[in-house]
């Protein structure tokens, strides 16, 4: 049986995984991912704190762009490279961005 002081520590692990946890406009604001041309978001900083954000993501885009693909005939990665085109223009102001040539930029 656990006693109270390790109740408590237990306790304050799992409070403290849950304020590492990040989210995808967090990320953003703070400019440790940004969006790509191929549609994916990459990570432009803290990547042992964003990593597994990104990984999850990413595999939901891709199941995503796969599932429009197949609805329309298309390539999946002809979606994959429209969809980036189309969240790298949503884009906020100040948040990173990938240009053509693979380097990250901060949006004008």
């Amino acid at each position: 049986m656990m006693n109270s002081k390790t109740w408590l520590i237990a306790l304050l692990l799992s409070l403290s995984f849950s304020a590492l946890a990040i989210d995808l406009g967090e990320a953003k604001t703070k400019g440790w991912v940004g969006e790509q041309t191929n549609g994916l978001l990459g990570v432009v900083s803290h990547q042992s704190e964003v990593q597994q954000l990104v990984e999850q993501i990413n595999q939901k885009r891709i199941e995503k762009y796969r599932q429009i693909a197949l609805e329309n005939g298309l390539d999946a990665k002809q979606v994959a490279i429209l969809a980036g085109k189309k969240a790298i223009e949503r884009s906020e102001t100040g948040a990173y961005i990938q240009s053509p040539s693979g380097e990250w930029l901060k949006k004008p």
